[in-house]
């Protein structure tokens, strides 16, 4: 019963497309549509063979700071999954091990790469309210997003501000701590790395 619910709810956003932006998440100007381009937002394991979901996203320039940005979109900022299949993994984090938990999602038939885990610590991410269901804890956004899918009916369509709406609306995140611990992470492995490199060189 997980998985046809985990499969249900990320199987409700193929296709759709997220095309609103109020204003400039920079500098909160006025923004113009400039293209779309698709997003990769899962991969789920129907039987032997795996299966792409493919958003569609907007991309928008600011007419002010001349800034090329995202309309809201369902994934937290700066990641390449969908912010569900993301939340099920902090949830699960809080109740074991996370290599554990990634191969508690990857036998549930969702496909992620297990070296992606490793850029998202669940540490870095805002609190993802969560439900027992069955002994097992579940993000709200995968059983909200799972109970709209079975609202609407098999073969309806589903707008992407309900999807927003029942996911939490991630890239409401914009200026997301994570990004500028991992930007500073990344800057100090680096700093040492050449510090390392020098001392070599340099006995």
């Amino acid at each position: 019963m997980v998985i046809d619910i985990l499969q249900t709810a990320l199987g409700a956003f193929e296709g759709t497309e997220f095309s609103g932006l109020p204003q400039c998440p920079l500098c909160g100007g006025p923004v113009s549509g400039y293209d779309t381009r698709p997003k990769q937002f899962a991969v789920i394991r129907e039987q032997e063979e795996e299966r792409v979901i493919m958003v569609k996203v907007k991309r928008f320039t600011c007419r002010k700071c001349l800034h090329l940005c995202y309309a809201d979109e369902p994934f937290y900022p700066g990641t390449r999954v969908g912010s569900p299949v993301i939340d099920l993994y902090i949830t699960l984090c809080r109740s074991m091990p996370s290599g554990r938990a990634a191969r508690m999602i990857e036998a549930m038939g969702i496909c992620v790469h297990r070296t992606t885990w490793r850029n998202y610590h669940p540490e870095n991410f805002p609190d993802i309210p969560a439900a027992d269901f069955f002994g097992m804890n579940l993000p709200f956004s995968l059983l909200s997003v799972s109970a709209l899918a079975a609202s609407s009916g098999e073969g309806s369509s589903t707008q992407g501000a309900e999807l927003l709406a029942a996911c939490g609306f991630p890239s409401a995140h914009r200026a997301a701590p994570h990004l500028a611990i991992t930007g500073k992470k990344k800057e100090c492995r680096q700093e040492e790395k050449n510090k390392e490199e020098r001392e070599a060189d340099h006995p």
